[in-house]
């Protein structure tokens, strides 16, 4: 039997349908839900709980600054995110991010609240956003609250979402100094390829080469981002060079927990993603 989609135009509307459907399942674009409904088995005889397609809600689209931050609804597509001159001001590495991502049909209709409520490990979005110290806003007909994106991500396909609940947008403060800002992943091909092993940083590199800050993350090679003070720590005050990179390459390795999949082994995935804090040379003399 087929799925009931429905297609509420405000946020009334559909805080009205999970009165009615509270077992119903949100999406936007849906470049991930529909290719994972399509992989299952057809549904037995009943009714099924409905889709209920959010891009038609004006009121979960757009960027907005307040008080220092910047707030990009849950809605908004990676394309409207990668024009946006704020964005491309203040994150650039989240720009470069969706440069990466998909094609530009998977842009135009992908979000990025969808890329967040995902939770796949080798989400594009997440390893930047961890970065930058993202917080989420879910609302409720009656309530909202925020909390960290790395709070957010309980594991591979699971959010903090409470019944009712919706991912509304995502905030990130305005005021990053880092100069450095740097993403790049490891796929089986050059374009349209799902992470095997991803790294996204942002350095705040002094004139005479010293790393004063630095923040990293790493997708694809951990049930969750992997992100470690330690590995940072241990960089911080030290000069971008060869030897000093190396010399923390153990600490990746401690840190990462990849797994054996069809499109890599986890021995693989760990030597990657170290080897990836080798990039960071190219900016020794930025």
């Amino acid at each position: 039997m087929a799925r009931e989609v429905l297609l509420p135009r405000t946020l009334d509307d559909l805080w009205e349908i999970f009165h009615a459907e509270p077992e119903l399942h949100l999406y936007a674009g849906g470049t991930d839900l529909l290719v994972k409904l399509r992989s299952q088995p057809p549904l037995p005889s009943g009714s099924p709980s409905p889709l209920v397609c959010l891009e038609r809600i004006d009121g979960l689209k757009g960027i907005y600054e307040e008080d220092g931050l910047v707030c990009i609804r849950a809605c908004t597509t990676h394309s409207e995110i990668m024009k946006d001159p704020v964005i491309r001001q203040h994150f650039p590495v989240l720009t470069k991010v969706l440069s990466l991502l998909g094609s530009p049909h998977i842009r135009n209709m992908g979000t990025i609240g969808g890329n967040i409520c995902t939770a796949s490990p080798a989400g594009d979005t997440l390893t930047p956003l961890y970065t930058l110290g993202a917080s989420v806003e879910a609302r409720s007909c009656d309530s909202g609250r925020l909390m960290p994106l790395k709070s957010f991500i309980l594991g591979p396909g699971s959010v903090a979402l409470q019944q009712g609940e919706i991912l509304y947008g995502i905030w990130i403060k305005k005021d990053h100094d880092f100069n450095i800002h740097h993403f790049e992943k490891i796929g089986q091909r050059k374009a349209l390829a799902i992470a095997i092993a991803s790294m996204a940083a942002l350095i705040k590199l002094s004139g005479e080469g010293t790393i004063e800050k630095i923040r990293l993350a790493w997708g694809s090679v951990a049930p969750t981002v992997a992100v470690s003070h330690t590995i940072e720590d241990a960089l911080t005050g030290k000069p971008l060079t060869e030897n000093v990179l190396r010399d923390a390459m153990p600490l990746v390795t401690d840190a990462l927990s990849p797994i054996d999949d069809v499109r890599a082994s986890a021995g693989y995935r760990r030597r990657v993603a170290t080897n990836l804090l080798l990039r960071l040379l190219q900016y020794k003399d930025a």
